[in-house]
């Protein structure tokens, strides 16, 4: 444990105040050792109902692992197992949550939702990055991933559990689609308050605010950046999920997943066919070897956990299906047909559907062997969108070959997989660059999988 660690803690809540954000991160001064966590006690997130504040000599995962000032539950199997952890990164940090009525989240004993944490470091670049979670789990997830590099950037950052959490994250809200509707909520809610939070430690507002996160997050950037652009000056998307009310989306292409992969796996003479219905459904031919793996741990709970809460209908009373049931089986999410659904549940998606009008740069990056969420189904899709709505000059898309949605399964095929985590940090300079000096990226592409020595660390994009 750091030497020293000072929690001090107020809750009540208090108004919120947005601050604009639009210059160029210039490199704040390094604090000096009489200044690390001064005023610290000051610090208030306006809008929390309960904040606790800690005086860190490090806030990387470098050091919270052995404090408690993160899980590695929240963010286990999303990096490769070799990726380097930074350090020397002292500084503040404010772990707390907003008023809510739901509590899947049980971090620090609290069983209350809507959780964040913002971490402040001592050597301040003037930015603040943002990020919500991806899948369901809860605010640290994007510890490893995300904040570990961006703090020792000089980044303050800030990170959200969504307002919901865990596999029955359905069980929130009032109507279909509310529960996900309230990730994009949350989300603003927290990047008004860390930029009013920013002013008050470094007596300044940020003078650049980035927004990024994988799958579930990136989905989150794509919605921030189209419905509150002036929030932020721009954002990085990492595998973004897609939700439109026409689809494609997660269940359109779970259900053939499910349907199908069964005779693939058992080789008979069905298997061809199957395979070959599996391609059209949008699974890249190629990523084969990736199937078994995905059906036994995520299309069958992700396809049920998502219908719930967009479709509870469908089973009736039943909560979440019938898990791995055989097609033909009543309520079978295998036979799903979104298409032959009421236009109620077309309304639910609707609720938190993109339209590729986005309003500052964005890069979003899509690994080619994705099948959790396949990229012909998805960020190609949503390139489309974006070239539709004549936001092509504020994008970049760039296709890696060779990744797939977890960076955890390359320490398992590092013959046949690469990393995203390096493309994520290649887009995010990048943007970096975009938003302050004006150069733009290279091109959208798809980028090779080509021979590298260090496939953690290394990713040109062009």
């Amino acid at each position: 444990m750091p030497s020293r660690v000072k929690a001090l803690t107020r809750s009540g809540p208090l108004s919120a105040l947005a601050v604009a954000a639009s210059l160029v991160v210039v490199p704040a001064a390094p604090a000096r050792a009489a200044d690390h966590c001064a005023r610290a006690d000051r610090i208030r997130v306006p809008g929390a109902d309960r904040q606790r504040v800690a005086c860190l000599d490090e806030l990387t995962t470098a050091g919270t692992v052995a404090s408690g000032h993160t899980d590695p539950a929240d963010w286990a199997g999303l990096t490769p197992r070799d990726l380097p952890v930074p350090s020397g990164v002292p500084g503040v940090q404010i772990d707390g949550h907003f008023p809510d009525a739901s509590t899947t989240n049980t971090n620090h004993g609290w069983r209350h939702d809507s959780q964040f944490v913002i971490r402040l470091p001592d050597r301040w670049n003037g930015g603040l990055v943002v990020a919500g979670t991806p899948g369901t789990r809860e605010q640290y997830a994007n510890d490893r991933a995300i904040g570990d590099w961006v703090l020792a950037r000089g980044y303050a950052f800030a990170a959200t559990d969504k307002g919901n959490t865990g596999a029955e994250f359905f069980r929130d809200g009032g109507e279909p689609g509310d529960a996900i509707a309230e990730w994009n909520t949350r989300v603003t809610q927290l990047t008004r308050a860390a930029k009013r939070v920013v002013a008050q430690r470094y007596r300044t507002a940020p003078r650049k605010t980035l927004v990024t996160g994988m799958s579930n997050g990136g989905y989150l950037v794509r919605w921030q950046l189209e419905n509150h652009p002036g929030l932020y000056d721009g954002g990085v998307d990492w595998e973004g999920t897609l939700w439109r009310a026409d689809g494609p989306h997660l269940l359109t292409f779970l259900p053939p997943a499910l349907r199908h992969h069964p005779a693939v796996a058992a080789g008979g003479p069905d298997a061809g066919r199957a395979r070959a219905a599996m391609v059209r459904a949008g699974f890249p031919a190629g990523s084969e070897f990736l199937w078994e793996f995905h059906h036994r741990y995520y299309w069958d709970l992700t396809q049920r956990i998502y219908r719930e809460e967009l479709d509870p209908g469908f089973d009736g009373d039943r909560q979440a299906g019938t898990p791995y049931c055989a097609p033909g089986t009543p309520a079978c999410d295998a036979d799903y047909d979104y298409a032959a659904r009421p236009r109620s549940v077309r309304r639910a998606v609707e609720k938190i559907a993109l339209t590729g009008r986005i309003g500052k740069p964005l890069v979003t990056l899509h690994g080619t062997l994705d099948v959790l969420l396949p990229i012909g189904e998805d960020s190609d899709v949503y390139a489309r969108m974006v070239r539709q709505r004549g936001r092509a000059h504020l994008f970049r898309y760039y296709r890696i070959d060779g990744g797939t949605h977890v960076d955890s399964l390359f320490d398992a095929h590092p013959d046949r997989l690469r990393p995203l985590v390096p493309c994520h940090r290649e887009a995010f300079a990048a943007v970096e660059r975009w938003t302050g000096t004006g150069h733009r990226p290279p091109p959208s592409r798809t980028v090779p999988r080509t021979a590298t020595p260090d496939p953690v660390n290394a990713c040109p994009l062009g």
